[in-house]
């Protein structure tokens, strides 16, 4: 169970997770070691995974974002792990969770435009192992993208 201490930690390093030891301790109102300490625990406990730069997709040529939801022909654990493995080694998928409902996986994919992504598609993701059925659905505008959990909820 995290504390309140290890809660304001988690939401200022999701802000900025560049802070200094000393900037980051003043602001959650910890002396240096402590806080250094806390932060080495929710390290080692996994609850921080790591550290990374946000980006803006448009600027580094990356204008087409797309959800594609799937199926696959069989539910046997074997071809869900196939197919898993199979979209972890493709970059233009930067996420996938295994989805209740009407479709099996949903892959958050990006492309530099319709082009490239329409090749993608048919090229990559209708060969992959198993698929059944897919659906894309594009992104018209980015309303709220990820930037950090709701640690107040947690």
């Amino acid at each position: 169970m995290l504390e309140p201490v290890d809660l304001r930690i988690l939401a200022a390093l999701q802000q900025d997770s560049r802070l200094t030891n000393q900037a980051l301790s003043a602001e959650v109102g910890l002396s240096t070691s402590p806080c250094w300490r806390r932060v080495r625990q929710l390290e080692e406990d996994g609850v921080i995974q790591g550290y990374a730069a946000l980006l803006d997709r448009r600027r580094i040529g990356l204008g087409v974002l797309a959800f594609i939801r799937v199926r696959i022909d069989s539910h046997s654990e074997a071809e869900a792990e196939e197919f898993s493995e199979s979209v972890r080694q493709l970059p233009e998928v930067v996420a996938c969770y295994s989805i209740a409902g009407d479709s099996d996986f949903l892959l958050q994919v990006v492309a530099p435009d319709l082009d490239s992504y329409a090749d993608f598609a048919m090229a990559v993701v209708r060969r992959l192992p198993g698929i059944k059925e897919m659906q894309t659905m594009f992104v018209l505008k980015e309303i709220k993208p990820f930037r950090g959990f709701p640690l107040d909820k947690a």
